[in-house]
């Protein structure tokens, strides 16, 4: 439910040395972040942690107590590296062991013969924990606290991000317009700083990249809650574009 008085945010803890060593390429920061941005979550950080208990349970604690909600990805699979769940527990203080509830998902999509030693480590589950449904391959995350463990596996980490998203706290969500500037970033730094300066309660970016002329170009990007001081910077700052394109 939004509230218009509450600032709701996030942070996204990455977990897994794959994604440290550059093995795996990272698919979901961007996604949680947009995802989150859009129902109206702030990201406010990013971590990413190899798989070494104290670094997750550190990292964990930290961030959980600066942001509403953490979500972590990686480290929830069968293998002896999997160790996210037992960190997580171990932050909070409390238990873990396989949980009837997560038990009984796996053997929706494992015949009872074939859940052997490793694939019951993802039934693991801290004491406590709600369970996170993974309607893909059944292997659920969980939710402890204002902490919620995803899968890397980014098709499986979408599903579940859909399952947990109806139950979030949300804020008023962030608008954002973007203007072409049609020049360079140097060109339009002084005059975009004055009308940041001028609209505190609006962030302005300026982003460059290449035209497709190839000649350097400036994407300006507004962003704010309010639609009309959103409106009113926009303005602004399109007077300002309009201004530059006029000068001999």
């Amino acid at each position: 439910m939004a509230d218009a008085a509450v600032s709701v945010t996030a942070a996204v803890l990455v977990i897994g040395d794959e994604i440290l060593s550059g093995r795996t390429k990272d698919r979901n920061i961007g996604y949680i972040a947009e995802y989150l941005t859009a129902i109206g979550v702030d990201v406010r950080e990013v971590r990413v942690v190899p798989d070494i208990e104290d670094e997750i349970v550190g990292a964990v604690n930290a961030l959980r107590a600066r942001y509403t909600y953490v979500f972590t990805t990686g480290g929830i699979g069968p293998t002896h590296d999997d160790i996210t769940a037992d960190s997580v527990a171990k932050a909070f203080g409390v238990g873990i062991d396989i949980d009837p509830r997560a038990r009984a998902m796996l053997l929706e999509y494992i015949k009872p013969e074939d859940l052997n030693e490793a694939r019951l480590r993802m039934a693991r589950i801290p004491h406590g924990a709600d369970l996170v449904e993974n309607p893909v391959s059944k292997a659920p995350g969980f939710w402890i606290g204002n902490v919620i463990v995803m899968a890397g596996v980014p098709t499986i980490m979408q599903a579940m991000l859909d399952q947990v998203a109806p139950k979030l706290q949300t804020g008023v969500r962030m608008l954002s317009q973007t203007v072409r500037a049609d020049a360079r970033e140097g060109d339009v730094g002084g005059p975009l700083g004055a009308i940041a300066k001028a609209n505190p309660e609006v962030s302005i970016g300026s982003y460059p990249f290449m035209a497709e002329d190839g000649r350097p170009n400036t994407n300006l990007v507004v962003r704010g809650r309010d639609p009309e001081k959103l409106a009113a910077a926009v303005a602004e700052v399109e007077a300002m574009v309009a201004a530059l394109a006029a000068r001999p």
